[in-house]
């Protein structure tokens, strides 16, 4: 879901309850009319913003480290050619013949 679609009329919502300080409500109160949303509407696209930068560069490392095992064991353990990978192979040959 983009962030900036996300807003408290999706068909099915749940409540959310946070105690803050009342300094800390009134920095977001501000924050929410710059923009020009509610304060819920704000509290949701942020956390929202927030909590898919965390879930990408999560998802981002695993996949690193994951390639980079396959990479390093597809280079010591090269898998045998497929017979369509031979045949492509033996195709390129004849279009590029010397």
């Amino acid at each position: 879901m983009d962030s900036r679609t996300a807003t408290t009329s999706h068909r099915r919502t749940e409540r959310l309850e946070a105690r803050i300080p009342a300094d800390l409500k009134t920095v977001f109160t501000r924050a929410a009319a710059l923009r020009g949303q509610t304060l819920t509407d704000f509290v949701i696209n942020t956390v929202t913003e927030a909590a898919q930068r965390v879930v990408r560069e999560q998802d981002i490392l695993d996949l690193t480290q994951r390639d980079q095992i396959a990479f390093a064991n597809t280079l010591i353990n090269p898998p045998e050619p497929s017979s369509k990978m031979l045949a492509t192979a033996r195709w390129y040959r004849k279009q590029v013949k010397p």
